[in-house]
């Protein structure tokens, strides 16, 4: 466990930021963020939205011990999701539906299993970020979201609920991935039917 059940959010925090080179702030205050989709590296505005997500995003990897890896980006994106999703977070969403679609093809059994975890625990993103949460524990957050719960196997319900967050990760990214290239698409279709 790299996050210790005694450390303060705070403390598991600076440590999250530090092992993954994201600075002091957590790059918080940057104008842009890199994403790559794929090895391919877009560059996004780093929104007021995007950060009151992301500061709930980062304390959820310290919670979950997902890493900030792509697999692990994949699962923590699932778990989100399967958690009760990102409420009126909209940035959020997008980069976990895309996450998600990415997913299924790096880590389909990590998103999966990050699904199905979030199905039996909460999340952060019916709550606003504050400075006061950095001064709570590791563990009582632990515990209040329920990610010390054994795993139960899923259900029906469960199963359908992944297979529907699929389909709309799945429609979420052909249609983003195709917003660069749409313009071309309509020249060439342009061109077909003169």
């Amino acid at each position: 466990m790299i996050y210790e059940p005694h450390m303060t959010l705070g403390e598991a925090r600076e440590l999250y930021f530090r092992l993954s080179n994201f600075g002091n702030d957590g790059g918080y205050d940057e104008r842009w963020i890199k994403v790559k989709v794929w090895r391919m590296p877009i560059w996004l505005p780093n929104t007021a939205g995007r950060v009151k997500a992301v500061k709930l995003h980062d304390l959820h990897h310290v919670l979950t011990e997902y890493p900030t890896t792509w697999r692990g980006e994949a699962e923590i994106s699932a778990w989100e999701i399967g958690s009760g999703g990102l409420d009126s977070y909209y940035a959020g969403w997008l980069l976990d539906l895309m996450n998600v679609a990415q997913g299924l093809v790096v880590n389909p059994k990590g998103v999966y299993r990050g699904f199905m975890r979030g199905r039996r625990s909460l999340n952060l993103f019916a709550t606003e970020f504050n400075d006061e949460m950095l001064q709570s524990r590791v563990g009582e957050y632990r515990r209040r979201l329920k990610l010390d719960d054994p795993p139960a196997p899923a259900a029906a319900g469960d199963t359908a609920a992944f297979v529907f967050w699929l389909v709309i990760s799945t429609l979420t990214y052909v249609v983003v991935v195709m917003i660069p290239f749409l313009p071309l698409l309509l020249l060439a279709l342009w061109i077909l039917w003169r």
